[in-house]
């Protein structure tokens, strides 16, 4: 029963247009990067390395699809949540909206295994949208500029991963990026379980999110106990991946941490649902 009704949840999900801007949009954002790259990309490149060319010198296909792949990852993983949101922060609340709330409920399953089903059909739609990110980029971006070693530029200079130890760090930093938009996407079924509207719960959602942001990147030492545990700066726990040597005790604290947040957030929204008044 769990099954399939996690099953029709995402077919509801699969059902409403807005599914699919999801994919629209980063098809279109990625196909333009890679289409730029490929007219003005050694441009690009020669304005990264300006400053290191008088101590190193770089031979090989530097401008290849490991590289691509990242600058995409760099510049479209921000944006995702919002994308995640759109989707997930409906579970909830547009059934509320139209007023089918009340049926789904009389159904003969507990509401826990309700939510959870709608929960669990909101990650796939996250997966689907992080796996057609991870095709987009590091797949279509090997096949237009080839292999070759990447050269990443981080706070501590610059690092070069030889071409044949990029991929792992590709599947396990899509693995961290994938916890954190789970984290986006528990938070705003959260808020949809306290909404009656499709808006609030989106709006809400990245309202949290700029607020969190905001308040990790002021550098103020009254935030400086609080800015480790905000899920926001764990976000992009995924470039971890691309350090050498790997900073492992920063990759389990984002695990963690990330991890507690989807807990909390889950078990609010299972208490939230479960006391849900459907008369009113």
């Amino acid at each position: 029963m769990f099954l399939k009704n996690t099953y029709n949840e995402f077919i509801k999900i699969a059902a409403k247009p807005r599914t699919y801007i999801s994919i629209a949009a980063i098809t279109l954002l990625v196909g333009i990067i890679l289409f730029a790259m490929k007219v003005d990309g050694p441009t690009y490149i020669s304005f990264i390395t300006a400053s290191f060319e008088q101590t190193l010198s770089f031979e090989g296909n530097i401008m290849n699809g490991n590289l691509m792949a990242f600058i995409i990852l760099q510049m479209l993983i921000i944006q995702i949540p919002l994308l995640v949101a759109l989707v997930t922060g409906d579970l909830i609340s547009g059934e509320a909206a139209m007023g089918s709330i009340r049926m789904l409920l009389t159904k003969p399953i507990s509401r826990t295994k309700i939510l959870l089903s709608k929960y669990l059909a909101g990650l796939i739609y996250t997966l689907l949208i992080l796996v057609w990110l991870g095709i987009m980029s590091v797949i279509v971006g090997k096949i237009m500029f080839g292999e070759g070693d990447l050269m990443v530029l981080n706070s501590d200079g610059l690092v070069i991963l030889k071409y044949n130890d990029v991929n792992w760090r590709f599947f396990s930093g899509f693995g961290v990026a994938f916890l954190a938009l789970t984290t986006v996407a528990t938070l705003s079924i959260m808020l949809s379980c306290f909404s009656e509207n499709s808006i609030g719960p989106i709006v809400s959602t990245m309202s949290v999110i700029i607020l969190f942001t905001i308040i990790g990147s002021l550098d103020v030492p009254v935030f400086d106990n609080i800015r480790p545990y905000l899920f926001t700066t764990h976000m992009a726990a995924w470039r971890s991946f691309f350090e050498d040597p790997l900073p492992l005790d920063n990759i389990r604290q984002s695990v963690v941490v990330l991890l507690t947040h989807i807990a909390v957030f889950l078990g609010i929204a299972l208490y939230k649902f479960n006391k849900k008044d459907i008369l009113s």
